[in-house]
């Protein structure tokens, strides 16, 4: 039996921890605030009434007064606690859209490494800061105000029939018009338009970073916007939708503001019926009150279709939440066992990435014994890099196992295997932080002389030498003074300052010019003296030396040995290499 999933509102409340009886409080006075906003409605009636009974003289007005006042006192009464509720609501809101963030962060933290490599930072944080930011201010503004929306019908409903059953009957039917009228709107076909105009708002917002991104290359072909079609179409999609809605909600809308504020035109002719049958002045004074009256129920079922609206953002924010929430966390051992070498062993793994058709390794076997040099080439999408990526459990195998000493990874304690792990990817991240920090993150107790020799020992000293303030000049999140060579030492630096057994290079020479690719060797000679490495490469002279070398094509085990044993064999080893030394000669001519 499916159990039933909460509310949204429920499960933001969830998050409140302490404070949600301050977000109830807030609701409970906002509620009050509303209902005492009906009564200057009374005392008008009462000061008109008193006011008509007096004419033409000033006899019998002796509470007109006390009536005024009174709806003084009340009006402002209403305002202070209103006042008192948005207080109450926005202090629980701020630490409830804190917690979430927490939350969603612990929660993220958990995750396999995997899941940040296929989800760019910037999507990651927009789902958590922009979403909390949602539940924030339906918490702080729009929830105590559908508090007073739900009560004030029912107080208003009571007012309506309290003087004159047939006009408050005009006002009544209004207000019953125009929320069949927003039903109308908002129903039906319209009911999933928030979340499809979400998706279309994000779809929108990221091509228009790729766009800003690709402006570069459309101005040197001198093309426009619509020959970025990804953006373009997104842009249509988005205005088709908006069109669509908005043509669909016409009529809707129409009859939902023409009976919000129709009631004034109902309640001429009616008074008027009345009066000829009737007292005159009894009836001028009802006619009053809801001449008066009416505008507000207009206001209240306003407020009505705006709360809709705020629980739809509600139900988006936390269903993009979801996304992240849903996921589920790395399994953690019971019993953590701490490697006992340098080995890396790979046992008849099988891993399929999430929502893929095929997997992307199958039945792959190879070892890589302390000390010793293994590379894994092969053509494009072969599983060499998803290979290395299952070492440090960026993913969990699906089948088989892959062991560090001798223990299977999904044994072994988390910060015991990533002390085991020094990384060199082709992409180096670098930190908004000094050169010092982003080279200290390896090790973050190492002193200033250890980082400065590992910076040295990676080629640095150039990169040191012409920066302003040396090791510590601050760079920007991708290294935005640095060339990709530069980055590409400061994260050898790094991986010589944390001094690990195992070395993983996924492509660390690539894209790099002939003096970059030297100054970089030189440094991973030095990082790689001595340690258990596997090697990514695609070029096949920068493997030439390495002890064993296993050829990965759709995701199996082809071809593994020594360099000279492979080129005996022939087979894809040997091709690709012939296919490099003939496209090394190519010239132009």
């Amino acid at each position: 039996m499916n159990q039933k999933k909460p509310s949204s509102l429920s499960r933001i409340l969830s998050y409140a921890g302490g404070h949600k009886s301050l977000t109830l409080l807030g609701c409970l006075l906002s509620a009050l605030s509303a209902v005492l906003g009906l009564v200057p409605y009374v005392c008008v009636w009462l000061v008109a009434r008193g006011l008509l009974e007096a004419w033409p003289g000033p006899g019998g007005a002796g509470d007109l007064a006390r009536w005024g006042w009174t709806a003084v006192w009340t009006a402002i009464g209403s305002i202070a606690l209103y006042f008192a509720a948005l207080m109450s609501t926005h202090i629980a809101a701020f630490r409830t859209a804190r917690n979430i963030r927490r939350s969603a962060m612990a929660h993220a933290l958990k995750l396999p490494l995997g899941f940040f490599t296929g989800n760019q930072s910037g999507r990651l944080r927009r789902i958590i800061d922009d979403n909390a930011g949602l539940t924030e201010d339906l918490l702080a503004h729009k929830l105590p105000d559908l508090a007073a929306t739900a009560v004030t019908p029912i107080a208003a409903i009571v007012m309506l029939f309290l003087f004159d059953w047939r006009m408050g009957l005009l006002c009544l039917a209004t207000m019953v018009l125009a929320l069949l009228s927003m039903c109308m709107m908002m129903g039906g076909k319209n009911a999933g338009f928030f979340h499809r105009y979400q998706q279309e708002i994000a779809r929108m917002s990221g091509e228009a970073v790729e766009y800003v991104r690709g402006i570069p290359v459309v101005k040197m072909f001198q093309q426009t916007v619509y020959s970025f079609k990804a953006f373009y179409a997104a842009i249509q999609d988005y205005s088709s939708l908006a069109s669509q809605y908005a043509m669909s909600c016409r009529t809707g809308q129409t009859c939902f503001l023409t009976c919000i504020n129709g009631a004034f035109a109902l309640l001429i002719p009616a008074a008027l019926l009345l009066a000829s049958g009737g007292d005159v002045r009894a009836v001028l004074v009802n006619f009053i009150f809801y001449a008066l009256f009416a505008p507000a129920c207009g206001q209240m079922i306003n407020r009505i279709m705006y709360m809709s609206e705020a629980v739809m953002e509600a139900d988006e924010a936390v269903g993009r939440l979801d996304e992240i929430l849903d996921r589920r966390p790395m399994p953690q051992p019971q019993v953590r066992k701490r490697p006992e070498s340098a080995a890396v062993v790979f046992d008849r793994v099988r891993f399929t990435y999430p929502g893929a058709a095929r997997p992307a390794l199958d039945g792959v076997s190879f070892a890589v014994r302390p000390g010793q040099v293994v590379a894994l080439v092969g053509p494009s999408g072969g599983g060499k890099t998803t290979a290395a990526s299952l070492i440090p459990r960026f993913w969990d195998v699906d089948g088989g196992s892959v062991s560090v000493g001798g223990a299977d990874v999904r044994e072994l304690d988390g910060a015991a295997l990533m002390k085991q792990v020094a990384f060199v990817f082709q992409d180096t991240r670098l930190f908004k932080e000094s050169l010092l920090d982003n080279i200290r993150a390896a090790r973050p107790e190492a002193t200033r002389e250890e980082v400065l020799a590992a910076a040295r020992a990676a080629q640095c000293g150039d990169i040191l030498a012409k920066l302003p303030q040396g090791l510590d000049t601050v760079v920007g999140a991708r290294g935005v003074y640095l060339s990709g060579g530069e980055r590409q030492r400061i994260s050898i630096a790094r991986a010589l300052l944390k001094d690990a057994p195992v070395v993983l290079l996924d492509e660390a020479t690539a894209s790099l010019d002939v003096e970059n690719e030297s100054a970089v060797q030189d440094a991973l000679s030095r990082l790689l003296s001595g340690k258990t490495v596997l090697v990514i490469a695609h070029r096949m002279r920068t493997v030439a030396g390495a002890d064993h070398i296993v050829v990965l094509e759709k995701g199996r085990v082809v071809q593994q040995g020594s360099p000279a044993d492979l080129m005996v064999q022939g087979g894809l080893y040997r091709r690709m290499t012939e296919l490099q030394s003939e496209s090394a000669q190519w010239r132009l001519s």
